[in-house]
């Protein structure tokens, strides 16, 4: 399997298809790391990239993205097999993700850098995204206005490598504890993340750690 950089690097910019015959897919759901794990444990999912994306800086660090000087979002750059994973399922486990009326961030993480969005790569996936948005609003589930962008995919630059290959059991501990279980998680989390990732997974901080 080619490692996240040589899919960034190979496929940035060239449709719904990059050169190594994986289909794209762009999301922007607040802190990147919650992003991975959905997407991550979907068959036909190739590979999940953190990373920035949407903004107006090439190649920007994490800390000027998250001080909110480049206008980029931190997202998810997605690798599919589409006959096993179809983007309308990536569709679907996106806004299962996210508090779409929420224009300011996602939970404990405010700011621009962790609004929604989902950028789409062609033409069908742009009247996908803008379906099932119609669709999310038609349902009448929420008293505010749908706030997730839907916004043409531009350069899409990975994170820093300590972004990457994010354990998935770190996210879902967060999501679903469960007494002995999450004691366990919490054991584990301390041994194999950065400070700023137990924090993040396992005691609801922000990202980094108490800085918003």
């Amino acid at each position: 399997m080619p490692n996240c950089m040589e899919i960034a690097d190979e496929c940035p910019d060239k449709g719904s298809s990059g050169e190594l015959g994986h289909a794209l897919a762009t999301f922007a759901g607040g802190c990147f790391w919650c992003m991975v794990a959905p997407f991550g444990r979907e068959p036909g999912v190739k590979q999940v990239i953190s990373g920035y994306t949407g903004g107006h800086k090439e190649a920007p660090a994490y800390q000027e993205v998250l001080d909110g000087s480049t206008g980029h979002f931190e997202a998810v750059h997605i690798a599919i097999d589409p006959a096993l994973c179809p983007y309308a399922r990536l569709l679907d486990i996106f806004w299962q993700q996210i508090y779409p009326t929420d224009p300011g961030g996602q939970f404990h993480d405010r700011g621009e850098s962790y609004r929604t969005a989902i950028f789409y790569h062609d033409e069908n996936q742009r009247q996908l995204a803008e379906a099932s948005k119609k669709a999310l609003t038609e349902r009448g589930r929420f008293d505010k206005p749908i706030a997730t962008l839907i916004m043409p995919a531009s350069g899409f630059y990975p994170a820093e490598e300590y972004h990457q290959h994010y354990p998935l059991w770190a996210v879902q501990g967060r999501i679903r504890p469960s007494g002995l279980h999450q004691a366990s998680l919490k054991e584990k989390a301390k041994q194999q993340l950065t400070p700023a990732q137990y924090e993040v997974t396992q005691n609801a901080a922000t990202e980094p750690p108490f800085r918003n």
